[in-house]
């Protein structure tokens, strides 16, 4: 048997008491990172992925658990850039903008659609409130791991902060009845208010030197907002006609915040002006192949992927669960490439263009050593539809297997599978005596 090069066999020794490594054996693999492996392996182990390659020339560990996935696919986790599972929570009726509201607060672990989404192959996801704000609060950035708390699914920066972002929209959500905007014009006059305000806050922050006598009063939406002003949050900006659009490019440019467009509905429209924005991390997608819901999404097409990603723009997919269903999130890519767009952009739209966007490349999107062990086995082609996630990994632990009747009844539906505290089978909800 291949043994592992002796850098790598000493590192699994000197973590004898951490997982046993496993090691996927047969499968097609597309790394996103490089060529597709017709016969591949992939070695992970304490979370981390240790080899891709070639089956008969990477290295598998004698101690190693070996799955034979031959005729199966693996690829990485998908990376889903807009949901709203948990039963997330944000500002309320009070006023348009609430930065100091936070998605941590007010997500449910046990709602089913996390489930459900492990069960669609989505292991990372960006939870943000709803879009009937301008702006409705911080994001959250979350491992689709099982837990008990938010606590457990939280991913973490390099200093120890939790990765999250702030979310915004535009259109006709936010116009309502005082205290909200009433027309477009005015929504954007109350975004460039607040800015203004927060670097005003940013200023006299920055003035008073830790002097307590000159500090102003802390104010915790100001300082959230001065985060994106210096570049530590991306926005994540719901947005969908044209002009909206670029209503947002604009802002972006006057105040210099980065900002991922969300859903950019008539992004086919200004497809060379969100190219040429510097502001711009990407744009995500939903694609439908039917229509139906507002009317300023009406012109939404699904040439839009192939258009953005030929004009230079980052593109990618979200499920804006429930707005879709997370289990069928590869559909997203098959769509774009049934309108032109090629397969392995459609391929790095699922994975690495999220990743990109929740600044996270270094660690997911990809099979590649080094990075999180985050992995889907799939039964066929991604992009057919009638291919199945049998298999989800989070950080090297399985969190979903179809051939569990627990798990397969989130990936089937049926009674209970629903239910915000546990797929009922048998009187016995999953996780029960385990």
């Amino acid at each position: 048997m291949l043994r592992l090069p002796p850098a790598i066999a000493l590192a699994a020794a000197l973590a004898g008491a951490q997982d046993v490594p496993q090691a996927f054996i047969g499968a097609r693999v597309i790394p996103i990172a490089g060529p597709e492996i017709e016969n591949g392996t992939v070695v992970i182990h304490d979370g981390k992925i240790v080899a891709v390659g070639e089956s008969s020339e990477t290295a598998t560990p004698d101690s190693a658990e070996r799955h034979d996935v031959a005729g199966k696919v693996i690829m990485p986790g998908f990376v889903d850039t807009h949901s709203h599972a948990g039963n997330v929570e944000g500002g309320d009726g009070s006023g348009p903008m609430h930065p100091d509201a936070r998605a941590l607060d007010s997500i449910n672990v046990r709602d089913a659609r996390l489930q459900k989404a492990q069960a669609g192959g989505i292991t990372t996801a960006n939870i943000m409130p709803g879009s009937g704000h301008l702006l409705s609060g911080q994001t959250l950035y979350v491992k689709h791991r099982d837990g008990k708390t938010i606590d457990d699914l939280l991913i973490r920066c390099a200093d120890g902060s939790l990765a999250y972002g702030v979310k915004m929209a535009n259109g006709t959500n936010s116009r309502r009845d005082p205290p909200f905007p009433g027309t477009r014009a005015k929504s954007a006059a109350l975004v460039r208010e607040r800015f203004v305000r927060a670097a005003e806050y940013r200023d006299r922050v920055a003035r008073a030197e830790g002097d307590p006598e000159k500090l102003p009063p802390r104010d915790l939406g100001l300082e959230t907002l001065v985060e994106i002003l210096e570049g530590k949050r991306v926005v994540h900006f719901h947005t969908h006609r044209h002009d909206d659009i670029v209503t947002v490019l604009r802002l972006a440019e006057e105040f210099g915040f980065r900002v991922v467009l969300q859903h950019v509905s008539d992004g086919w429209l200004v497809a060379d002006q969100i190219a040429a924005s510097p502001h711009v991390l990407g744009a995500s997608l939903i694609l439908i192949d039917s229509p139906g819901g507002k009317i300023e999404a009406k012109d939404n097409r699904l040439e839009t992927a192939r258009i953005l990603d030929a004009a230079g723009v980052l593109t990618g997919f979200h499920s804006d669960d429930s707005i879709t269903d997370s289990r069928l999130f590869n559909r997203m890519a098959a769509l774009g490439v049934r309108a032109g767009m090629p397969r392995e952009r459609a391929l790095y739209g699922l994975t690495m263009a999220g990743a990109q966007m929740l600044e996270m490349e270094d660690r997911i999107g990809s099979l590649e050593p080094g990075k999180d062990a985050d992995l889907i086995v799939l039964s066929g082609d991604p992009l057919s539809v009638y291919t199945q996630v049998l298999q989800t990994w989070v950080d090297g632990s399985k969190v979903f297997d179809r051939s569990n009747p627990k798990d397969r009844l989130y990936a089937e539906g049926g009674f209970g599978a629903s239910h915000d505290q546990g797929a009922i089978l048998h009187g016995i909800a999953k996780g029960e005596h385990e």
